[in-house]
C-alpha cells in the first residue's frame, strides 16, 4: 500500500468507557455493562473495550423517541427523549 493510500483513510475515533460515560452523563458501570451487553457495540482490546464514534452514534439515535401524545385533560408537555439502558 502506498503512503498516500493511507493518508487517504482516517482513522476511526475509538471512546473508552469511562469516556462513554461522561458523554451519556451516566456511571462508568452502567456504561461497560451496555458495551458488554452488546447495547453499545465496541470491540475490545486486550482487556479494555473501545467504541467507535459510529457506535454511540448510532445507540444516541436509537434511543430517541417521541413520548405519546397527551389526552385532552393533560397538560401539553415537552417531547422526551429516551435511551434503550
Amino acid at each position: 500500500m502506498k503512503n498516500q493510500d493511507k493518508a487517504l483513510t482516517p482513522s476511526p475515533t475509538l471512546y473508552t468507557v469511562r469516556e462513554i460515560a461522561d458523554t451519556l452523563r451516566i456511571h462508568p458501570r452502567t456504561a461497560y455493562r451496555l458495551v458488554q451487553e452488546g447495547k453499545i457495540r465496541g470491540i475490545k482490546v486486550g482487556s479494555q473495550w473501545r467504541v467507535p464514534e459510529s457506535s454511540l452514534l448510532e445507540y444516541i439515535e436509537s434511543g430517541l423517541q417521541a413520548v405519546p401524545k397527551k389526552g385532552k385533560d393533560d397538560k401539553k408537555g415537552s417531547e422526551q427523549l429516551k435511551l434503550p439502558i
